[in-house]
């Protein structure tokens, strides 16, 4: 059980640095990077690994407890992002708005494709505020009835949907046995022309 879990973490990792690494990205104005330094362009494209893909409109709603998290494509980073560990596909959703202050990631084991649902693999919500301890929720193994949820897509790359669909799962403060976990929904509609 160990090693499932350090895979799951170790994918909502790669998302989440995926998600970042697109942020910094969007944060900057490429055009005048690239016009300064051409080489700059090569690196560049060696991150937009086939699969990855970032919104530009659209938003990403998160909902645990009695709050309710927004991501807005048009002023924070949103990615769909596909990566591959060992011989299994994931593909999930990263965030980080723009204050840099919350990020959320969520993956499911498989490939993307319209009309279908699949059980989350790893799911990770971090809160930093200035004048509160940071708080970080992540997947729990101690999710009721063992369902650690579900991600389902109406719709992926049709038109200029980049991902539309809904998810749940159970994050948790604590990875201990007992500690609460708190069942998270989500909705995302994410555009991508």
């Amino acid at each position: 059980m160990g090693n499932k879990r350090f895979t799951k973490c170790f994918i909502v990792f790669i998302l989440l640095l995926s998600g970042m690494i697109v942020s910094c990205q969007k944060d900057q104005d490429i055009k005048d990077v690239n016009a300064a330094n051409p080489a700059f362009i090569v690196d560049s494209s060696a991150l937009n690994a086939p699969g990855n893909y970032l919104a530009i409109r659209g938003t990403l709603k998160i909902t645990i407890q009695d709050s309710t998290y927004t991501f807005d494509a048009i002023k924070d980073s949103i990615a769909f992002v596909s990566e591959r560990a060992g011989n299994y596909q994931y593909y999930g959703i990263t965030a980080i708005n723009r204050a840099h202050n919350m990020s959320f990631g969520v993956s499911s084991l498989g490939t993307a494709v319209s009309n279908t649902s699949s059980p989350i693999a790893g799911s990770q919500l971090l809160l930093r505020s200035s004048n509160k301890p940071d708080v970080e929720y992540a997947l729990t193994k101690y999710a009721p009835g063992q369902d650690f949820g579900q991600i389902s897509l109406a719709s992926y790359k049709q038109d200029t949907v980049l991902a539309k669909g809904t998810f749940y799962t159970f994050l948790a403060k604590d990875a201990k046995a007992g500690s609460a976990a708190y069942r998270v929904k989500g909705v995302f509609n994410l555009m991508a022309k």
